[in-house]
């Protein structure tokens, strides 16, 4: 998928608007992606999470779009955009995105996306990028948030869909032996289960204090 600056489509501002604004001197799409904003103890949070949330529900699908067609940091912030406000539109589109992982970071928030989403079709999706890239033993992507999205939608639709990437010995196993190999550290399916609901959580008490 090509990358395009919004620019080029009539959308110049909105890398300004929405990624790159700051809170305690770090751009939003750094904060995202640090996750600093869940912890108890940033004095920003309050008002990161307004703006946060009040633009979730103002941009538009088109601004989205511009956004997802540019690079990480923009897809990042948008992916985030679109899991706060679930736009379930957006489905197919991040799907997409996250197969291809053609950047850094950003998968990490498809992922959050489609956990926030909460349905089957989400976990189908998750459940082919694990069947893709669990396998790839060389490649350190976006594993360990996929595991943790669809171990989060497991416990929800009470499915089963990543008893098998973790039983002993399997998937999981295998891929967290050949990442480490090349310097990677573990990850533990219930650690990457925590930091999803943490960040679920954090969007679900939020968005249910500004309706």
């Amino acid at each position: 998928m090509p990358s395009q600056h919004p620019e080029e489509v009539g959308y110049g501002r909105v890398v300004e608007s929405y990624v790159t604004r700051t809170y305690g001197g770090l751009p939003r799409f750094l904060v995202l992606n640090g996750g600093r904003f869940l912890g108890p103890r940033w004095w920003h949070t309050t008002r990161f999470t307004r703006h946060l949330l009040n633009d979730a529900a103002a941009i538009t699908d088109e601004e989205l779009e511009a956004l997802l067609g540019y690079e990480w940091r923009s897809r990042l912030t948008a992916a985030w955009l679109i899991g706060v406000d679930r736009r379930e539109r957006f489905r197919a589109r991040i799907g997409d995105l996250l197969l291809a992982s053609e950047v850094c970071y950003s998968g990490s928030a498809y992922c959050f996306a489609l956990a926030r989403f909460g349905t089957h079709a989400d976990a189908e999706i998750l459940t082919a990028y694990l069947d893709h890239y669990l396998p790839r033993t060389d490649l350190h992507y976006d594993q360990p948030a996929a595991l943790g999205a669809l171990l989060r939608l497991d416990a929800h639709l009470g499915t089963h869909h990543a008893d098998r990437f973790t039983e002993p010995d399997g998937l999981w196993d295998e891929w967290v032996k050949g990442v480490g190999r090349l310097g990677y550290p573990s990850h533990t399916p219930a650690e990457q289960h925590r930091w999803t609901d943490l960040q679920c959580d954090f969007a679900n008490g939020w968005t249910s204090r500004w309706p």
